[in-house]
């Protein structure tokens, strides 16, 4: 793995701001708009983590966390989504398909950049 960090959201000034933030702390940063341009960089880049937003257009975050899931080469790879979506049954769907985390929007950049560090710094299998 890489330690590049993905970041899949379609709402650019969000895209933007999580990229900002991550690059303001440090972190190597690629950011796509889609689903499919999620799971293609993902597969070519085998990043350290991903942050995915589910609501997205081409195919969802869950449809990618799956597909990353089934995979060999990336199914180690941690997860964060990023997403509106707080029902509990959307929350408890991408945890059991393999979501490291859940944060939902709005959030603090902050907060967000806290979570990926923490992800970050645990031993890697």
């Amino acid at each position: 793995m890489s330690d590049i960090v993905l970041v899949a959201e379609d709402q650019q000034h969000i895209r933007n701001l999580i990229e900002f933030k991550l690059k303001n702390v440090g972190l190597n940063v690629v950011a796509v708009e889609d689903g499919e341009a999620a799971l293609k960089k993902a597969r070519e880049l085998l990043p350290a983590v991903i942050l995915m937003d589910i609501m997205m257009p081409l195919m969802t975050g869950i449809e990618v966390l799956s597909a990353l899931k089934q995979d060999e080469r990336t199914k180690a790879i941690p997860v964060l989504l990023v997403t509106a979506q707080s029902k509990e049954q959307e929350v408890l769907r991408g945890l059991e398909l393999g979501a490291e985390d859940y944060i939902t929007k709005p959030f603090s950049p902050n907060e967000l950049a806290a979570r990926v560090k923490k992800i970050l710094a645990r031993p890697r299998p």
